[in-house]
């Protein structure tokens, strides 16, 4: 049995070796694995959890290396799919710390992750995990979307984490992407995202109206991440507030993982809501001062000696 699995994107980054140069001028590159869910398989890992991912990738040389760096990682790939015709998805991303960070999807109008059907899912498997992981991007277009609902039709225990993860240039307009989210709400346990996409998903900004609102929606722990004013939580017994933590910005795009990996830590290990997100917010942070994502992802340990030295 699998304690997490998530079911998205999956794909190569490759980022600028240079920092604070344009695309236009970079000169040297690193290649790295990538993909919003498969990152969060990969920081779960990290912390000892049997993680798998669902996915796919292309029958092509990136599809190979993909499929690689996950077992690298300690995440299972029996679950990633090779669809013929469909290259495997690339990502460009441009440094400017601290806090810009364009990202370049090159994924074509049918990317693989997005191909994979209802017919090659393991209801069993998913059933019994004790977390399953999903994004709002698997939602953008079909068959991905019916293979989600297919996949969360199975799930009657355990924690189910919804994702918020919005990114425009993937949806053919931000209603649609706020139609499929609120039609997903229902299904899940916790809704983590940050102001924008928790925005797009009930449409409040506010983030404790928008807490409440995505409970209103069905879910029993809303979490919003706030970027410099840390991350708030509620239930419907308890609220948190967890100020940011501060570091050295390399790259911030993966420090988002990297707390969802580390949140489904604290869901699984029964932790207190406090405690949850006080680790989470560290692991995210620990990625943010690196430049990679998955790579970069820290152990339990890694991360309680980071909350160590900011309490010292």
């Amino acid at each position: 049995m699998y304690d997490l699995i998530t079911i998205g994107r999956s794909g190569v980054d490759v980022y600028p070796l240079q920092t604070g140069v344009g695309l236009a001028d970079v000169e040297t590159f690193g290649k790295f694995l990538g993909g919003s869910p498969t990152n969060v398989a990969v920081a779960a890992a990290r912390h000892g959890l049997r993680s798998a991912v669902i996915t796919g990738v292309g029958a092509d040389p990136f599809g190979d290396y993909v499929r690689r760096a996950i077992r690298g990682f300690g995440v299972d790939d029996a679950f990633v799919t090779t669809v013929e015709g469909r290259p495997t998805p690339v990502t460009f991303c441009e440094i400017f710390p601290p806090d810009h960070f364009p990202i370049y999807f090159y994924r074509g109008e049918h990317p693989p992750d997005l191909q994979i059907s209802p017919s090659v899912l393991d209801l069993d498997a998913i059933a019994a995990a004790g977390l399953f992981w999903f994004s709002l991007t698997g939602l953008s277009q079909e068959p991905s979307a019916a293979t989600h609902a297919a996949a969360l039709s199975a799930r009657t225990s355990g924690w189910t984490v919804f994702d918020l993860d919005y990114r425009s240039v993937l949806w053919e307009s931000r209603e649609a992407a706020h139609e499929a989210a609120r039609g997903m709400l229902p299904l899940a346990d916790v809704a983590v995202g940050n102001l924008e996409e928790v925005e797009v998903a009930v449409g409040v900004r506010d983030p404790e109206a928008a807490a409440q609102a995505l409970l209103d929606a069905g879910v029993r722990l809303a979490i919003v991440k706030m970027g410099p004013e840390g991350v708030f939580a509620r239930t419907s017994e308890e609220s948190a507030w967890v100020e940011p933590m501060e570091v050295k910005v390399v790259n911030g795009i993966g420090a988002g993982d990297a707390f969802g990996g580390a949140l489904c830590l604290g869901l699984l290990r029964g932790w207190p809501l406090e405690r949850t997100l006080r680790f989470a917010n560290a692991a995210g942070a620990y990625v943010a001062a690196r430049l990679a994502c998955a790579d970069a992802m820290p152990s339990t340990s890694e991360v309680e000696d980071l909350l160590n030295g900011a309490r010292s």
